[in-house]
């Protein structure tokens, strides 16, 4: 394989670890909202990383959507929108997933937690 041909490779496998929390994150969504908050995460995280490796950009291991973001950002600033929308969901990483959460997500934030993660992988998705 070419250098091109394996970061087009890796980074079809982030996105399609992606589309795997995506589909998770909409599945359990009348089920658990705390589960749907962290799907999105990981899926918006995931596109992130599929951005950079397709860019041969390195990235430390992180959930903080804000420093992946910047990154990305830096390399085309016409994401910067939806990359700013998507950092938001950086906290769902870990907020939900112990005892001390300060609330527990409804329906209404499960919804907007998966339409920004699906919003920057399909930017993604359409960048390469």
């Amino acid at each position: 394989m070419t250098p091109e041909e394996l970061r087009l490779d890796e980074a079809g496998q982030w996105l399609a670890a992606a589309r795997k929390d995506l589909n998770a994150s909409r599945l359990l969504m009348a089920e658990e909202p705390s589960a749907p908050v962290f799907h999105s995460q990981q899926a918006a995280e995931k596109s992130s990383k599929g951005f950079l490796a397709f860019h041969d950009v390195p990235f430390r291991k992180t959930h903080d959507l804000r420093e992946l973001g910047a990154q990305c950002a830096a390399i085309r600033p016409a994401l910067s929108p939806v990359l700013a929308e998507a950092a938001g969901l950086t906290d769902y990483a870990i907020l939900f997933r112990y005892l001390d959460a300060p609330h527990e997500p409804d329906m209404a934030e499960a919804q907007e937690a998966l339409a920004k993660a699906r919003c920057l992988y399909d930017a993604v998705a359409a960048s390469f």
